[in-house]
């Protein structure tokens, strides 16, 4: 989600129950806005050395800081807390087992900054936290396609309207393959490298057939053939078949298309009728765990071929030079 409208009461909503948040204070700040996915300790600068802080993080305060800010006297720990606590400050989040200073809480309610209690140690508070911020940051888009797991490999199918995208995606299902998303995918990138495809809550497990309707694929084929997201390998497109187009019969030219800066393979599959285009989209998957092996058929081909052609001629060469 961008940095831009996701607010603390987004976060609580959804991970509050999780991470068992309990709000102490601070209430009319849950519209504060999150804009980094990271969290930090107060740590030094609870001392006054406020060098490298950032103050639009999340902070989390432990057992250290809150035992230093007992030491201080109500006045001295006042002005630390005040130094840190700004109006960028999106929350604050402690951890179990220890009682607040009640400058802290204080301060929090009058700067409205949300101040939760949450169960765990400040150091697995940091780990979860952390991890549930990057993945509401991820950069996401929607595709309109149909998401499946062939073989283990995450294979996107696109086309054109009535091409046959979800027929040949219930081909797979039907064959034991699995289906995440259709129609819609959402697509996240994560750390910088990886597409993680998944489908809207509202449509998970439910596919559209022209002429038969909605049918939900977890109750009619069985839990085993769904499952909530895949990295996304391959994209295929179907499109109708054209006699005046020329199609690749080798398969020395690979194509590939770049999705939020990560560049994956593309197929362009025509389809009519007589072909079984499940069995060539199960061929597809298969040659690309192939390729990620080392094997390339089509390169191995025209290595033998270039080879087989080299001889020819070596042996043309030796009948003129005998002539």
């Amino acid at each position: 989600m961008s940095p831009n409208n996701y607010l603390v009461q987004h976060f609580y909503e959804q991970h509050g129950k999780a991470l068992k948040l309990n709000l102490l204070a601070g209430k009319k700040g849950m519209s504060r806005r999150i804009k980094k996915a990271e969290v930090q300790r107060p740590g030094l600068s609870l001392t006054g050395y406020l060098k490298g802080f950032v103050f639009s993080r999340i902070l989390v305060v432990g057992k250290q800081e809150i035992q230093y800010l007992k030491e201080l006297d109500a006045k001295t720990s006042t002005e630390r807390l005040n130094a840190i606590l700004t109006p960028a400050t999106p929350a604050v989040i402690a951890s179990s087992g220890y009682r607040l200073p009640k400058e802290l809480v204080l301060l929090c309610e009058k700067q409205e900054i949300p101040l939760f209690r949450a169960s765990g140690a400040a150091t697995s508070l940091m780990s979860k936290i952390s991890f549930l911020l990057l993945e509401e940051f991820c950069p996401t888009l929607t595709m309109h396609g149909t998401l499946v797991e062939v073989f283990g490999v995450g294979l996107l199918i696109q086309g054109e309207s009535s091409v046959g995208k979800s027929e040949a995606a219930l081909g797979l299902i039907e064959r034991g393959h699995r289906l995440i998303s259709d129609d819609i995918v959402k697509v996240k990138k994560k750390e910088g490298a990886h597409l993680i495809g998944s489908g809207p809550e509202l449509t998970r497990h439910l596919m559209e057939i022209r002429g038969i309707g909605i049918i939900n694929v977890a109750h009619l084929y069985g839990a085993v053939c769904v499952r909530p997201d895949k990295g996304i390998d391959i994209l295929v497109k179907l499109e109708p078949w054209n006699d005046q187009h020329f199609y690749d019969r080798v398969g020395m030219d690979e194509n590939f298309i770049d999705v939020l800066g990560i560049s994956i393979p593309q197929h362009i599959l025509p389809v009519k009728p007589g072909r079984d285009v499940v069995l060539l989209l199960e061929t597809i998957a298969l040659n690309h765990r192939l390729k990620n092996m080392g094997y390339n058929s089509a390169k191995e081909f025209n290595k033998k071929l270039l080879e087989t052609i080299a001889r020819k001629q070596r042996r043309g060469s030796t009948r003129e030079t005998h002539a």
